[in-house]
């Protein structure tokens, strides 16, 4: 039998070949692999769900800006007594104490990513303001004035579960009962100022609790306005009720 020799030159270029695609290969599938994990989220499907008095919103690049007056759509005691959406507390809490402050038109102003992302070094909710609901009253975080537990400031929550704090700023805290029993308590409740949405106390059928959630509030799943998943806060029952030990994404700017 005749053998055939294989010139150097050959044996160096089938080599080169083979490395190459090899390489080609390693290339595609780290790339797929980046895609996978760094996952591109886009709000800008549920801007229009944001409607309300005096609220309104506005896309600039990749950011968004939201203008409230922070005033509720709906009936509360903190409301001026000459004001048509006055009324006294009609809710089930039999240790109410209404509070001395009234509500009053702000101007609070959030600049929220379109885009968010989970960063790298975690920061804590700030006092006041941590973001907005859909129909414009503001989110405060799980603490009372001084960063106290709000195990008594509960008992000064309106019908609807929302109160103004010092120079009339109404807000909520806790589950905003106006949004859940309007929209659902699955429903799209509003944005922390980080970009993530807000979600009611129930997914899938199920009541979330604590333990359902990470230690920022929030977990990866599918929502009806994010069918292909998304990082999102829940409102729970229990402390922390909206938020955690922080946002999970970078914060945007909030003035007032």
């Amino acid at each position: 039998m005749k053998s055939t020799k294989l010139s150097i030159p050959y044996i160096l270029i089938m080599a080169f070949m083979t490395f190459a695609c090899s390489s080609t290969d390693d290339a595609m599938e780290s790339a797929q692999e980046g895609q996978e994990n760094n996952t591109a989220y886009d709000i800008s499907g549920i801007l229009s769900k944001f409607s309300g008095t005096g609220v309104s919103y506005a896309v600039n690049g990749n950011t968004v800006t939201f203008t409230t007056q922070d005033l509720p759509n709906h009936t509360s005691p903190y409301w001026p007594t000459d004001n048509p959406l006055y009324e006294a507390y009609n809710g089930t809490n039999s240790d109410f104490r209404i509070n001395p402050n009234r509500i009053e038109t702000q101007n609070i102003v959030f600049t929220i990513p379109l885009n968010p992302e989970e960063a790298s070094n975690k920061e804590v909710t700030p006092m006041g303001p941590i973001g907005i609901s859909r129909n414009g009253v503001v989110f405060f975080n799980q603490y009372a004035a001084g960063g106290s537990p709000l195990t008594n400031e509960i008992n000064s929550f309106d019908q609807f579960l929302g109160h103004p704090a010092g120079q009339g700023i109404y807000h909520y805290h806790i589950e905003p009962a106006f949004l859940t029993q309007q929209f659902g308590e699955d429903a799209f409740l509003g944005l922390l100022s980080d970009g993530f949405p807000v979600y009611g106390p129930m997914e899938n059928g199920q009541i979330i609790t604590n333990a359902d959630l990470d230690d920022y509030h929030g977990h990866v799943s599918v929502t009806a306005d994010f069918p292909d998943g998304i990082y999102h806060y829940h409102i729970t029952s229990e402390d922390p009720y909206l938020n955690g030990n922080g946002y999970f994404g970078t914060p945007g700017n909030i003035s007032r």
